[in-house]
């Protein structure tokens, strides 16, 4: 439980600003610029569902325009309100400037259980919300660009577009007006699994640097970790699938509403997924001890942590008990300004949310750029990209046969290297570089700048001065 005396989840992010901004010489004036949200705009709408009028209360919040078009999810739960949006807000803006993506930071809610509604009423609820959004250019593809987020997934993004297209019928670029739609309504492939790509490209990158993996008090590679996720949605799943089908990570926690599955000889994460699907929560899933207490498991003894769903779950309640030597913050904030304070006494290493979910924003920028240009990635090079490997293995072959060197190429090799990049490929490669780039911009300030000692105040760092060097050139 968090402590009463703990301050919440925006006074948490301001918190961490500061103590980034302490460490720089920016003109006051400034800082502030840059740390205020600029705008919140609150709507109370009614919808006549079954037999009666249900108001609503959403929200969208712009925190910063340094950059336009501003760039944030909606999420849909009955936990939204105005601070919680400024908070995600305000990390977005931070994000999008650390993966050096053209996006000042917003966000949005809209306070609801998804889960208490039927799929028509669910729509008849987006629509009109995306009503209130669009009339006032919270919604547009120039200016205002929203995402999915907790409780919201393609389905509502294709609404949201629809809507938008329905009250903007000359606009050619209204598919634009958001990302992480569904394919056939003009979205993008890896969308979806982009998050959790993105963590675990995070992963990759902080392993590939020995000096880094050692203040964690760890060794070697990704191969054979323990690893506890908490929240096996969108994110967490597709994170936990990936390091441990891929990176060879052994999943031996997974924390879920109902409580988590523990299994020091790892866990099927595509079976656990199934029976959640299935069932609606973890209890009896077969041959796994299964613990009531879900939240106790993070403290249980582990390699990485990857807290994948809500904000605060890492607090000054159980911050002391958390054994997790590298933690990775999948969610939004969930860790507590309290609690970092603890964990970086204790010499844990967090990869910070700003930087470890940030594939998300990253693949919904290449969403954006795919729907302004109308043309999907790959369409135009592809075929001579394979046309020019062909050349090259021909060549190849006629060599070995003139000069009777008797060798050839490995048919698995052949294909693979004929075989031109497509949309999901350049998507994946790109957010790759991204994530690559972005890491080696933080630690450069990590072990380079004096004072500095935790990835999370370089990642503001490298934000904060992008932000204001944008401020700078429009004459702040």
């Amino acid at each position: 439980m968090t402590d009463r005396h703990e301050p919440g989840f925006r006074q948490s992010v301001d918190l961490m600003f500061n103590r980034a901004a302490a460490l720089m010489k920016l003109p006051p004036g400034l800082e502030e610029k840059i740390r205020v949200c600029n705008s919140t705009y609150t709507v109370r709408f009614g919808v006549r569902l079954r037999g009666r009028i249900e108001t609503f209360t959403g929200y969208r919040s712009v925190h910063s325009e340094h950059m336009e078009p501003v760039k944030g999810g909606i999420r849909y739960a009955l936990s939204v309100d105005q601070d919680e949006v400024e908070a995600l807000a305000a990390l977005m803006t931070y994000k999008c400037a650390l993966v050096e993506v053209p996006y000042g930071g917003a966000k949005g809610g809209l306070c609801l259980d998804p889960r208490q509604w039927e799929e028509h009423e669910l729509e008849q609820i987006t629509r009109r919300f995306a009503f209130e959004l669009i009339k006032r250019d919270l919604i547009n593809p120039a200016q205002n660009v929203p995402a999915p987020d907790m409780g919201t997934s393609e389905r509502e993004m294709a609404w949201i577009a629809d809507q938008y297209a329905r009250m903007n019928t000359a606009d050619i670029n209204s598919r634009a007006c958001v990302t992480g739609k569904p394919l056939n309504a003009g979205g993008i492939q890896g969308r979806v699994e982009a998050t959790g790509r993105g963590v675990q490209f995070a992963l990759r990158e902080f392993f590939r640097h020995p000096e880094d993996v050692a203040r964690a008090g760890l060794s070697g590679g990704i191969e054979g970790k323990r690893i506890i996720v908490q929240g096996l949605g969108n994110v967490g799943y597709h994170a936990a699938k990936f390091l441990a089908e891929e990176d060879g990570a052994r999943i031996v926690g997974i924390i879920e509403r109902d409580g988590a599955l523990h299994d020091e000889a790892g866990l099927n994460v595509e079976e656990v997924k199934q029976w959640l699907h299935r069932k609606g929560g973890l209890k009896d899933f077969p041959h796994v001890a299964w613990h009531a207490e879900g939240a106790r498991l993070l403290e249980a003894e582990c390699d990485i942590l990857i807290p994948a769903a809500l904000e605060g779950v890492i607090n000054l309640g159980n911050a002391a008990r958390i054994r997790a030597p590298l933690i990775i913050e999948a969610a939004n904030g969930p860790v507590t300004a309290g609690a970092d304070e603890i964990l970086r006494q204790k010499g844990t290493v967090i990869i910070p949310d700003l930087y470890a979910n940030a594939g998300g924003v990253t693949v919904s920028y290449f969403e954006w750029v795919k729907n302004l240009s109308h043309i999907r990635f790959g369409r135009i090079q592809r075929r001579q990209e394979e046309a020019r490997h062909e050349l090259l293995v021909r060549e190849l072959e006629r060599l070995s046969a003139d000069k009777g060197l008797g060798w050839t190429l490995a048919p698995d090799f052949k294909e693979r290297y004929l075989r031109g990049a497509g949309e999901l490929e350049l998507v994946r490669s790109g957010l790759d570089d991204t994530m690559r780039a972005a890491y080696q911009s933080m630690r450069e300030v990590w072990h380079g700048r004096e004072g500095v000692t935790d990835l999370r105040v370089s990642a503001y760092i490298v934000s904060i001065q992008r932000v204001a060097a944008s401020y700078r050139a429009k004459g702040l």
